[in-house]
C-alpha cells in the first residue's frame, strides 16, 4: 500500500516522512518529482543541476519506479507500506490517475509563515511556489473521483499534540499507531536525496516534531497580495482537515 503525501515546502513534511520510517512496517520516498519539476519549469532552487542530474525526470519511469520501489519493499524486505513524500506543486501539468490508486495525505500550513520561510531560501516567490493552489486542484480532483476522501492535516495542530494527531492520521489511514512514530535520530538520512544540505537542516538537527523558533519570523510585506491568493485554498483545505 503506497500512502502519498502532497505537502508544500517549508512545512513539516520531511519530519512526517522521518516519522514514518520509524515504523518496521514502511519505506520511504523523498520527493521523486522534483527533479521532473525543476527540469520542466526551471526555477531558481539551490542544487539544481546536480538535483536533475543524480534523479529521474521522465514522468512515466518515476511513477513506475514508485510502484517498483512499494513492490520490492513489501515482496523482499517484509514492508507492507510504503510513505511517498511529495509536493503538490511538483505535480502540474501531468496525468495524475495514479494518484487513485494511493492512500493520499494533504499537509497544510498557514501561508503566512509558509512565505516568510520561503522567503529565506528563494529569490522571488510566486503563487506556484507556496503549493496550496495545486493542492486544492488535487484535492478536489480526488474527491470527485469516486476513490476514499483524501486525508487532510494541518501542520500546527501536529506540532501542538503529535501524539493525537499521528493516531487520528492512522486511524484515518486504516492502520496502526506506533509510539515510535515520534521520535527519531538526530542526522538521520532515510532516503539520500543531493537536496538535503540546503533544505533540510531543521530536520537533520531534530529528533522529534518541535516547532522551530524561526516559525515566528516577520511576515515580509511585499507578499502581502501573494498572501491574499493563498488564504482561500488554505481554508477550503482547512476545512476539511483533521481535528485536533
Amino acid at each position: 500500500m503506497i500512502i502519498n503525501l502532497i505537502s508544500g515546502p517549508r512545512n513539516i513534511s520531511t519530519a512526517l516522512m522521518y516519522s514514518f520510517a520509524q515504523r518496521p512496517d514502511t519505506r520511504v520516498i523523498d520527493e521523486p518529482f522534483y527533479g521532473n519539476y525543476l527540469l520542466r519549469y526551471d526555477p531558481d532552487h539551490p542544487g539544481k543541476k546536480e538535483i536533475i542530474a543524480q534523479m529521474e525526470t521522465d514522468l512515466d519511469r518515476i511513477v513506475a519506479g514508485i510502484a517498483q520501489r512499494a513492490k520490492q519493499a513489501e515482496e523482499g524486505e517484509g514492508r507492507n507500506l510504503t510513505f511517498v513524500k511529495n509536493m503538490g506543486h511538483h505535480l502540474l501539468d501531468m496525468d495524475t490517475s495514479f494518484l487513485l490508486s494511493y492512500l493520499n495525505v494533504f499537509l497544510i500550513r498557514d501561508p503566512a509563515p509558509l512565505i516568510a520561510s520561503l522567503d529565506q531560501i528563494l529569490p522571488d516567490i510566486g503563487l506556484r511556489d507556496v503549493g496550496l493552489s495545486r493542492q486544492s486542484e488535487l484535492f478536489s480532483e480526488l474527491s470527485a473521483s469516486g476513490v476514499k476522501t483524501p486525508v487532510v492535516i494541518d501542520s500546527h495542530d501536529v506540532l501542538k499534540d503529535p501524539p493525537r494527531m499521528l493516531e487520528k492520521i492512522c486511524i484515518a489511514l486504516s492502520i496502526t499507531f506506533s509510539d515510535k512514530m515520534l521520535s527519531w535520530k538526530k542526522g538521520e538520512i532515510h532516503d539520500p536525496v543531493p537536496w538535503v544540505d540546503a533544505w533540510y537542516k531543521n530536520v537533520l538537527n531534530s529528533t522529534g516534531f518541535e516547532k522551530q523558533p524561526t516559525s515566528t519570523r516577520p511576515f515580509p510585506k511585499r507578499y502581502r497580495a501573494l498572501l491574499e491568493s493563498c488564504m482561500p485554498h488554505y481554508e477550503f483545505l482547512k476545512s476539511h482537515a483533521l481535528t485536533p
